[in-house]
């Protein structure tokens, strides 16, 4: 059983701890393996095909299918592996957040260079934290 963290509680907030890290190595393994030129080429040629190649779940399987990138966080996804999965498929860093967020890439980039997101109702719900 999980501890609860302090950041349980902060809406939007998927923090790569050890329980997501342990639950995603398969998934952040995949992305990982999409360095090597060949096996981004063997990816885009089938990508369900190569995507049994690693023991992820259904779930996390279709979350990349489904181009869901939060999914993919919350399913354990490292970001850093996870925006080589958008890479891969032509996608850049700013648009992978601006998904993330319900954004296009250009509202995203403009909020970003105004400043960021406002902060209210981005934190602690119970406000103990």
């Amino acid at each position: 059983m999980r501890k609860p963290r302090e950041y349980d509680d902060i809406p939007g907030t998927y923090v790569f701890d050890y329980e997501r890290s342990h639950r995603g190595y398969h998934l952040n393994m995949f992305g990982m393996s999409l360095l090597k030129p060949e096996n981004r080429e063997a990816f885009l040629a089938d990508e369900e095909a190569y995507l049994k190649k690693f023991p992820m779940t259904e779930e996390q399987r279709q979350s990349v299918l489904n181009r869901d990138w939060l999914g993919m966080i919350k399913l354990g996804g490292n970001i850093y592996y996870t925006s080589k999965i958008g890479a891969t498929l032509g996608h850049s860093f700013q648009y992978i957040a601006g998904e993330m967020c319900g954004m296009s890439q250009e509202d995203y980039a403009d909020m970003m260079i105004k400043g960021g997101r406002n902060p209210e109702g981005n934190r602690s719900v119970s406000e103990k934290y």
